[in-house]
């Protein structure tokens, strides 16, 4: 996917350097927010860290680059070191959406507010709409119920324990589930998430005020 833009090479650039942001402050958000709540396994594991190195999955940061879709290092935590076990759950799940959603606002904000650097620094304003965008991808993806994802974390937390059949199925057959859509996108144009991107691409002009 990315790898179209080799001709390009200072768009290439902008979104390797957004990518590695993006991936980098949502799994640090995840072993921050895990230390808050009492757990020191991400930390002992050396990812409470902004350093990207700790935070990327090789074949996660390709698949991304390639066909649009990857991933970063899954943060451990141990759940019976959290001072609440259901709710630390859940704040570590949503940490990294709300950091993505936080990034967004900020790059998107400074665009919103200051429109002479689009007018007068474009490479500068295509860095931060590709920020803001990418953030808002990655934040809205990652809130869709289906584990591994992090909304899958949300709903089961909130699914009533006579839901066992609905838990089974989403922990056991989800990243099967969720395997199946990505394909059915990129291979067969069966547009899953793609309407999705679109919205949101959507969203982020009309927020900055200045269509790219």
């Amino acid at each position: 996917m990315f790898l179209s833009l080799l001709n390009q090479p200072y768009e290439f650039i902008m979104w390797i350097l957004a990518i590695v942001y993006v991936l980098t402050v949502h799994e640090f958000a995840h072993a921050w927010a895990a230390y808050k709540q009492g757990d020191s396994t991400a930390m002992d594991n050396g990812r409470l860290t902004l350093n990207p190195l700790a935070h990327l999955d090789i074949f996660g940061f390709f698949s991304l680059l390639l066909i649009g879709f990857g991933w970063g290092k899954p943060v451990p935590f141990n759940p019976a070191n959290l001072r609440n076990r259901k709710l630390g759950t859940v704040l570590i799940a949503i940490a990294g959406p709300l950091a993505n959603l936080l990034s967004a606002l900020v790059f998107g904000s400074v665009l919103r507010l200051f429109p002479q650097i689009i007018n007068n620094y474009a490479l500068l304003a295509q860095f931060f709409y590709i920020l803001t965008m990418l953030n808002g991808i990655i934040l809205v993806f990652n809130l869709i119920p289906i584990p591994p994802l992090d909304g899958s974390k949300l709903l089961l937390a909130i699914l009533p324990e006579r839901a066992y059949r609905l838990r089974f199925y989403l922990e056991h057959y989800g990243p099967t589930i969720l395997l199946i859509l990505i394909i059915s996108n990129i291979v067969f144009h069966v547009p899953v998430f793609s309407w999705l991107f679109g919205f949101i691409k959507g969203l982020v002009n009309l927020f900055i005020g200045s269509p790219f």
